[in-house]
């Protein structure tokens, strides 16, 4: 089978909510493409909610299934990360972080209630969220002579490459998005022209 470089990941932040027993559950749901993302986004929650007694998060990113991090940053082990981990599975949405900012309403939940909160705080974020299909890509950097223009441009046209800078002088440089099942093709072309330099940023 070849590798399989799409999945599924939200359009913009989505945000949903969830109460029980007078605890609330603000879910913050944010596509994110490095771990710094994630980072950003969870420091950017506590700023806006100094008050809530938990701020419990999962992640996703990459193609790797193992490639995750969740934290129950207080609640009972398990009863947090995890729920919202497994909605993020179950949906199979893929780089994108989940932050849910738990206000206490005075009565405990339990185990149980506490799993089924996260989860449910995770749906609702979810489900105002809009699902897109993206692709796995490395990005990049090509550096030739100003003579070999025409045959860069031709591997960019015809493998429909994505052009995130150009630079045409006597040395020349692009930066492009190659998808992750095309890399080999694209590292085999460019690797004919003579004295092209590929740097993967």
């Amino acid at each position: 089978m070849l590798f399989d470089d799409t999945f599924q990941t939200i359009a913009a932040p989505a945000e949903g909510f969830f109460k029980d027993k007078g605890s609330k559950f603000l879910s913050y749901l944010f596509p994110i493409s490095v771990e710094t993302d994630a980072k950003e986004h969870l420091a950017a929650l506590k700023e806006l909610h100094p008050k809530a007694v938990h701020h419990c998060y999962a992640y996703r990113l990459g193609t790797d299934k193992m490639s995750y991090r969740m934290s129950d940053d207080g609640e009972p082990s398990g009863t947090a990360g995890r729920p919202i981990l497994n909605t993020l599975y179950s949906r199979d949405i893929n780089n994108v972080i989940v932050v849910v900012v738990r206000y206490f309403g005075g009565t405990l939940l339990g185990v149980p209630g506490l799993i089924n909160a996260y989860k449910a705080a995770t749906e609702d974020a979810l489900a105002s969220a809009e699902i897109v299909t993206r692709h796995f890509i490395n990005r990049y950097k090509i550096a030739f002579q100003y003579p070999q223009m025409n045959e860069v441009m031709r591997i960019v046209k015809e493998m429909e490459l994505n052009v995130l800078e150009q630079q045409f002088e006597m040395e020349c440089s692009m930066t492009v998005e190659v998808r992750v099942s095309a890399t080999e093709v694209f590292v085999t072309r460019s690797q004919k022209i003579d004295g092209l330099k590929l740097t993967l940023q």
